[in-house]
């Protein structure tokens, strides 16, 4: 019988993949030890595939949370920081001082602070606020939100009693002021349904009238919009597909004590939790033994506190993918899709994209992309650069609403290469 070659040997044979060493040594033992030496090059991609790598989204849905959501570019010297120095005194400092006050003076709070995701800054207000006390939700609100974020679940590990008012698609005023009459209640907890919308028999109580109740009002955003009016915007604004979208400068105005929304969703940084509000509240959740666990580190704060830089600049559109995403013209979509289509073969289609991570839940913003008739998913992650598409109804689309002109190139190879 013919020897297997070393594992060594074998190992090295396996060094175009780009992983390291001692991961192909494992691949080239495991496959001495099936009998399947033929089958280790398979085996070695399979694994690198099985890291994070870049992709091009074509799906048509901008904040894709299976795709890391928002995409943010930050660079950051490899070199100390000051993330908690005080520079003008030479003690130390808070990290949540630098872009805490940026983010307050963005949404027109009187402080925030960051944590590292928006069901840590729910959690973090409830613990810090609301433990051993009432807090009212409306059932219409009681909600769960992607992997598996659920309203009643987060309020069971803060120590909060949830109170649950109105019904599924009708809640009043007088309804959590019955819960205030009943109960020991610590805030009111008002939550943006994220990725789903009722219509028809519903009633909602505004922020406004919940300010009027002898409590404090929590306004779970998720999505992060910082204001309503968008004037970062280069059109009209808002923009058609952000109308009914709450956002946290409006809600703070409207008499909210706190808000907490998402970093990387329509805010379009880094993932991140951000509460912002009545600085009394902000101080006595910084001050919570938990906020030390739910803290960013110093890559996530440096990446806010350029995006918060570039909102007040107005230069978002340029700096922030999303933004620039959202507002590229239509036109521009269809010339694109036009040179895809000449260069392939591929059909020339109007699409709908979606903001995405339960942001403006129904809302969708006209684009363009490319047809092939049949299912090209699998083929198209096998690219190269793996390219994410949808399949529906026989046929694949590629919408280039998310797709960054420079990588147009790379579609077009991948386009050909199926359709060959």
């Amino acid at each position: 019988m013919e020897r297997p070659p070393s594992v060594d040997a074998l190992a090295r044979s396996l060094a175009p993949s780009g992983l390291p060493h001692p991961l192909l040594v494992d691949v080239a033992r495991q496959a001495i030890a099936d009998d399947a030496v033929e089958d280790a090059p398979r085996r070695a991609e399979a694994l690198r595939r099985t890291l994070l790598t870049p992709v091009i989204n074509a799906t048509g849905v901008l904040l894709h949370t299976n795709l890391g959501r928002a995409p943010f570019a930050h660079h950051q010297d490899a070199r100390a920081q000051s993330v908690e120095l005080d520079l003008a005194t030479g003690d130390r400092g808070s990290r949540q001082r630098a872009v805490g006050q940026l983010l307050a003076r963005l949404c027109g709070a009187e402080d925030a602070i960051v944590v590292n995701n928006n069901a840590a800054a729910v959690l973090l207000v409830l613990t810090a606020l609301a433990a051993d006390r009432d807090v009212p939700v409306s059932r219409g609100e009681s909600v769960e939100i992607g992997g598996g974020f659920r309203v009643p679940e987060v309020m069971e590990q803060s120590g909060a009693r949830l109170v649950d008012v109105g019904t599924t698609n009708r809640t009043r005023l007088a309804d959590y002021r019955r819960a205030l009459e009943r109960g020991d209640v610590a805030l009111v907890l008002k939550v943006h349904p994220s990725n789903y919308r009722v219509d028809g028999f519903v009633e909602t109580t505004p922020v406004h009238e919940l300010a009027t109740l002898d409590a404090p009002v929590v306004v779970d955003l998720g999505s992060g919009l910082l204001d309503a009016t968008c004037p970062w915007w280069p059109g009209p604004r808002p923009p058609a597909w952000l109308a009914d979208e709450p956002a946290a400068r409006q809600t703070l105005d409207g008499g909210a004590a706190l808000v907490t929304f998402s970093g990387d969703k329509l805010l379009g940084g880094p993932q991140a939790g951000i509460i912002a509000g009545r600085a009394e509240l902000v101080a006595r959740c910084a001050r919570h033994p938990l906020a030390r666990a739910l803290r960013p580190g110093g890559l996530v704060l440096g990446a806010l506190q350029e995006l918060a830089l570039a909102y007040l600049r107005r230069d978002v559109v340029d700096r922030v993918p999303f933004w620039r995403m959202a507002a590229t013209p239509l036109a521009e979509l269809r010339e694109r899709a036009a040179v895809i289509a000449a260069a392939t073969g591929a059909v020339v289609v109007d699409s709908e994209a979606l903001p995405g991570a339960g942001s403006a839940p129904g809302a969708t913003i006209a684009s363009a992309g490319v047809r092939l008739p049949g299912d090209h998913l699998a083929g198209l992650r096998d690219h190269r650069i793996p390219i994410v598409a949808r399949a529906r109804d026989g046929a694949t689309t590629l919408d280039l609403r998310a797709v960054e002109p420079a990588d147009d190139a790379e579609l077009t190879a991948a386009i050909a290469r199926q359709l060959a």
